[in-house]
């Protein structure tokens, strides 16, 4: 019989204190807890792992080489285990080549769509390239001027890999003279050597001409001849000019622009044979940027209003600037804005062939006294950013480049020729980027021929069924030219998901981290369909998720528990979710039962219309030119469906441009008129879910600059002024105690090379980061390495009568953190936990009231009662006096908001407008309001709620 259970015997991973658990196979089964309680070393860190590792296994030894070995999870034995498939939040590609079309593979089948039924179209005149006779083709070679030398050239090897010999002498016993071997004119009697594993293209020469009358007969022999050995292809190379190919198939007759065969890999931007030449298939070039080089227009050259060439450490550039002025007669006292367009291009493009008169006397008393070309800021600063080995230099210069989109290709990263070609009048990248539901529209709609029809049958439904499935987890607002660097990590995972239903596998065991990150509530009941689909495929389907929506509709849910960290690790519950509210130990069972729910504030704090932050004209991405007000004073939650613009408004265009005014950030916020309203902040800051280090070294006590104060303790103690140690030797960043066998690391990196980096254990310190003296030193009988194994709880508790290290502990607690450990790798921590490391660092500051706090998606791994404490941190801030602004999709949050902005009406195009503003009440109200929908039932169900508790309350005190 097979086993209808996955059973885990004795996992200790992590935090997991020896559990048993029986998880049952073919269902979906969602994990819950508190942050930290050990859901995910159960999960991943467990199953997956060993599912992985029993997969590799069964490789043949060879395979496994490659491979390496996988370390056996700590568990004593798991049993009807099944091939596991992790779906997380880390696994796109960040690969600026990577797009949503390429991570799904839709773009391979477009590629091939493309390839067999596109109509090639001459980008000059419009018209469709038809096939081209020989005849033609002597026409369009004689319209060259008399006594113009060309050689026609046949292609007998195109961009293939191998040595190819064999053409060679077969090109030799033909009698052929010459060949070029990618682009190398060589004669053949050479010793031709060609890498066996590099690509490779061969021409040979069949003739070599002088255009003039009478030729016309011995051309046209010459091109069918070179026709006939290049299948269908041939090129004319004009000595000193253009170099034009010609095809029997492809060619316009008006100006002989000719594409060759077409093939997949035409339309590939990865591929030297599609990829535009000028953006190498980027689509995308780094210039300097002219709002980044003069920020301040009102400026005056002589104040510098030209950043990149303020003096640092030479007066060579302002030297050179006034120089410029001079020969040209600019004013450099006058703001920069008011200096004549003729003049401003010559300071900023150079002065092209024309000589300007360059004095200059240098720190030694050197003098330049000369006549140069002046190159121009701009492309002075974009040539030293390319030509610079010093990484200060491309630091410094980097701040005043951008990426913009190619001027040959307009971003869409191939080249003419492949643009060239169309289906029903749009080429690939037009279909690209149009949103998910638009690119469905559009293949559903094709005006195809019965025999273009039959050939694209099977390609369309590939793509169309992929589509379909993109829709089906909320993506459908994306486009196929998205770059996957800038998908979040719910998308990310999301994408990878309906790469994973394409594939119908069954029998499989699916590990998913929190798949409902960044979706809407409107847009959930598709994802859990998504999920029960693939459950019903005979997989079994685990989740790690705290979404309400998610538990209830799960067939078994596993509660962890109690607490987090080492007060976790155990299983509290394991049940259906209706039995599993009436589990009286179960936090979770108590929230979904109603038991415990997260209040709405009895009063809304009330906005005054004078002190507020506006956007105005906003139109960055799909923003349809918005004006959107952001209260002082208040908590404001930015809500709305999936793609709706609100990454936009918030992170693109007011966080940059409040950067830029206040800390003179060198970033460009997205397209907007204007902002009105900043001088009623001082600071702005920005608590992402980016890693807070990217390196081992990195942990939450340096970070939250607790570290400092602790080592101050050490070096206070008894043993550590008798031995002469000062607060530098209890660093790991510093020669003197730390172990230098690891430099500090406590680990040791070891390079895979085409495998990802494997960190050991120092076999010196034993990953204690200190040598031996240093780690004799002892606060209440503990050395500095072991504070840093101390969980934020455990400080707390033993710097408790040390004042300034407790409250910096105690704001690290408060945002829900309090299991992880003060010397943990920053590498480990998930981007909700280093968003909550970076919100407790700013928590201890003191404040003027006059902070102004972004967070995007706050939530992103937290239990609901995590959420509740986060929420208290939050409010304790604003009633500071400063300001927070949030995105978000948590109903909990959105029904605390003091203030609600809601975008949509849908994602992507349909997307970009202000929906509603106001309270939570006035959103429920609205009926265009997808969030408000959402949001009416809540407040209705918890203020019974909180009117039950308060009646509860009255009995009680009168008993």
């Amino acid at each position: 019989m097979p086993n209808k259970a996955i059973n885990v015997q004795g996992a200790r991973a992590h935090n997991l204190q020896n559990i048993d658990v029986s998880i049952p196979k073919n269902e979906l089964v969602v994990f819950t807890g508190l942050s930290g309680s050990g859901k995910s070393s159960l999960a991943f860190d467990t199953i997956y792992a060993e599912g992985q590792r029993r997969y590799v296994e069964s490789l043949s030894a060879y395979a496994r080489q490659f491979l390496g070995q996988m370390d056996k999870p700590d568990v004593d034995a798991i049993e009807g285990l099944s091939p596991a498939i992790s779906i997380d939040q880390k696994t796109t590609s960040k690969n600026p080549r990577s797009t949503v079309g390429t991570v799904t593979e839709i773009y391979d089948y477009l590629r091939l769509l493309y390839a067999r039924i596109g109509r090639p179209t001459c980008p000059e005149h419009g018209i469709e390239i038809s096939s081209q006779t020989v005849q033609q083709m002597v026409d369009r070679i004689l319209e060259y001027p008399e006594r113009t030398k060309m050689q026609i050239l046949a292609p007998v090897i195109s961009g293939k890999k191998g040595e190819h010999t064999k053409t060679i002498d077969y090109l030799k016993q033909k009698g052929y003279v010459r060949i070029r071997v990618d682009q190398e004119m060589r004669e053949v009697t050479d010793d031709i050597q060609l890498e066996k594993n590099k690509s490779h293209s061969i021409e040979v020469v069949v003739d070599r001409i002088i255009v003039k009358e009478g030729i016309a007969g011995r051309l046209s022999d010459s091109i069918e001849t070179a026709l006939g050995l290049g299948d269908g292809k041939m090129m004319v190379d004009i000595v000193d000019g253009d170099e034009l190919m010609f095809s029997e198939n492809h060619a316009c007759p008006i100006c002989g622009f000719s594409i060759g065969e077409l093939e997949p890999r035409l339309f590939s931007f990865n591929s030297p044979y599609g990829a535009c030449p000028t953006c190498d298939g980027l689509g995308t070039n780094l210039e300097a940027d002219l709002e980044l080089v003069i920020p301040d227009h009102d400026k005056t050259l002589n104040d510098h209003a030209i950043a990149a060439w303020e003096p640092i450490s030479s007066q060579y550039y302002p030297q050179l600037l006034k120089s410029v002025c001079d020969h040209y007669g600019i004013d450099m006292t006058i703001p920069v804005k008011n200096i004549p367009k003729h003049q401003m291009d010559k300071i900023l493009y150079g002065s092209g062939h024309e000589k300007i008169h360059f004095y200059y006397v240098n720190d030694f008393g050197n003098v330049r006294d000369n006549d140069i070309y002046f190159e121009g800021v701009l492309p002075n600063i974009a040539r030293r950013y390319r030509e610079t080995s010093s990484d200060f230099t491309r630091e410094m210069l980097g701040k005043y480049m951008d990426h913009k989109h190619c001027p040959d290709c307009g971003g869409h990263r191939l080249k003419k020729e492949a643009l060239a070609v169309r289906i029903n009048g749009k080429h690939i990248s037009d279909v690209t980027d149009y949103a998910i539901t638009k690119a469905n529209a559009f293949f559903m709609q094709l005006d195809l021929t019965e025999k273009e029809q039959t050939i694209a049958e099977m390609i369309l439904k590939e793509i169309t069924d992929r589509l379909d499935f993109m829709t089906n987890v909320g993506l459908d607002y994306l486009t196929l030219s998205r770059s996957a660097g800038t998908l979040s990590g719910g998308e990310a995972q999301r994408i990878r998901l309906a790469t994973q239903i394409g594939s119908a596998l069954t029998g499989v065991l699916y590990v998913l981290d929190e798949p409902s990150i960044g979706l809407h509530q409107r847009d959930n009941y598709r994802l859990i369909n998504t999920l029960k689909r693939m459950r019903d495929l005979d997989n079994t389907v685990i989740v790690v998720e705290h979404d309400e929506d998610t538990m209830l509709e799960a067939d078994h849910l596993i509660d962890f528990g109690p607490g987090a960290g080492d007060n976790g690790g155990k299983i509290v519950a394991s049940d259906t979710p209706d039995h599993l509210m009436k589990h009286k130990d179960s936090l979770t069972g108590q929230y979904l039962a109603g038991d415990k729910f997260i209040p709405v504030p009895v009063k809304r704090r009330k906005q005054n219309k004078r002190r507020q932050v506006k956007v105005v004209g906003g139109e960055e991405n799909n923003l349809k030119k918005v004006d959107a007000s952001f209260p002082i004073g208040l908590m404001t939650v930015i809500t709305g469906v999936s793609g709706s613009g609100k990454s936009t408004l918030v992170n693109d265009i007011l966080y940059k441009s409040l950067s830029k005014q206040l800390h003179r950030a060198k970033q460009k916020p997205g397209k907007h008129q204007r902002i009105n309203g900043m001088g009623n902040i001082e600071k702005v800051i920005n608590i992402d879910q980016s890693p807070i280090g990217r390196t081992p070294r990195s942990n939450p006590a340096t970070y939250t600059g607790v570290f400092d104060h602790i080592r101050d303790v050490f070096a206070q103690t008894n043993e550590a002024k008798v031995r002469g140690y000062k607060k530098g030797r209890f660093s790991f960043n510093v020669k003197g105690g730390r172990c230098e066998a690891c430099k500090g690391d406590g680990i040791i990196k070891i390079e895979m090379h085409f495998l990802p980096d494997v960190y050991v254990p120092c076999e010196v310190c034993h990953g204690k980061r200190y040598n031996r003296e240093t780690l004799e030193v002892e606060y209440k009988g503990k050395s500095i390495a072991d504070v840093l194994e101390m969980t934020i709880e455990e400080a707390l508790d033993f710097f408790g009568n040390i004042p300034k290290i407790k409250r910096k502990l105690q704001t690290v607690y408060d945002v829900g953190l309090s299991y992880i450990k003060l010397g943990q790798q920053a590498t480990t921590l998930s981007g909700g936990e280093a968003q909550r490391v970076k919100l407790a660092s700013e928590l201890h500051r003191r404040s003027n009231g006059k902070s102004f706090y972004i967070l995007d998606e706050p939530t992103t791994g937290l239990h609901t009662d995590d959420i509740n404490r986060l929420l208290n941190v939050l409010h304790r801030l604003v009633d500071n006096g400063d300001s927070v602004l949030i995105i978000e999709h948590n109903l909990d949050v959105i029904k605390t908001a003091d203030h609600i902005i809601d975008l949509g009406p849908e994602g992507g195009d349909g997307g970009g407008e202000i929906i509603a503003t106001g309270t939570p009440e006035e959103i429920a109200e609205t009926e265009a309001s997808y969030t408000g929908t959402y949001l009416k039932p809540i407040l209705e169900r918890d203020w019974k709620r909180m009117e039950a508790a308060m009646k509860e309350r009255e009995k009680a005190e009168i008993n």
